[in-house]
């Protein structure tokens, strides 16, 4: 065990370095999420035989990959940033890679229910203009997302963030020569691959359309708050309240309390 405890002093979170630009694991797992995600949703389509063309899907994918992006960096600024008023009044610095310097620093800073945001905006705006039903995409995106979320979350742990509170427990993983809790990886099991197990095997039970997404919404904001218990609160934010409750709770009670409403909402109304 003292290797998994030790493993941040010997990996290296950048994965090579291309024409000086510093290439992180964190990028390739974010790239291998996408990609997994549009790879689940084919497979369903065909399995699950849901009325939507590879061209439509492929179509969709753009246009939600494009609201995730946004959402979560803004969701980021506006929810955990504390120079949240700088980024709004100089927008051109959003998706800035590069410091005052000129040195290439990446983007960092994403938030998960910014991309929820970000996600149902760009799918509302698509099936309007394409005249399909938003809730056939969100069912399908129920079932695509956990699997390829437990990469995102991998990448976390492997680009040395969002770490875990103190621990004494084995399983540790020494950050600053702290013992913390790898709660990126327990977030990876929880939200991913637990999430995924119960919608797929529920989901041929499911009443109406709409039901699984709205059900991964719910499971998802629950895990979440499970999870962050494990989880070190921001630094810049710390308990937001009752010295426990942290923003990604508050956030993900919110999320799964609309979750909630419309799919007891959709069953009335059938």
């Amino acid at each position: 065990m003292e290797v998994w405890n030790n493993i941040y002093n010997v990996f290296d979170p950048v994965a090579f370095s291309l024409f000086g630009i510093f290439v992180r694991w964190y990028g390739i797992m974010y790239v291998a999420a996408l990609l997994l995600a549009l790879f689940i949703a084919q497979l369903f389509i065909k399995k699950d035989a849901y009325p939507i063309k590879e061209e439509l899907l492929n179509s969709y994918f753009i246009w939600v990959e494009i609201g995730v992006i946004l959402g979560a960096r803004i969701g980021y600024i506006v929810f955990y940033d504390p120079f949240a008023f700088y980024y709004l009044s100089h927008p051109w610095e959003i998706f800035n890679p590069f410091d005052r310097n000129g040195n290439f620093i990446g983007i960092s800073g994403m938030s998960f229910h910014g991309a929820v945001i970000g996600f149902l905006i760009a799918s509302f705006i698509f099936t309007k203009i394409k005249k399909v039903n938003f809730w056939l995409f969100a069912d399908l995106a129920g079932l695509s997302i956990p699997l390829a979320y437990v990469f995102g979350r991998i990448g976390n742990f492997l680009n040395q963030e969002l770490v875990g509170r103190e621990t004494t427990n084995p399983l540790g993983i020494y950050v600053d020569g702290v013992l913390r809790h790898p709660s990126q990886l327990y977030e990876a099991f929880l939200e991913g691959i637990i999430v995924f197990v119960i919608l797929f095997l529920y989901r041929k039970k499911a009443h109406f359309v709409g039901e699984i997404g709205l059900l991964y919404i719910i499971l998802y904001s629950l895990a979440r708050f499970i999870a962050e218990f494990f989880r070190e609160p921001d630094l810049q934010l710390g308990f937001i309240a009752f010295n426990w409750l942290t923003q990604g709770q508050l956030l993900s009670l919110i999320i799964g309390a609309l979750g909630l409403y419309f799919l007891t909402q959709k069953a009335k109304s059938g």
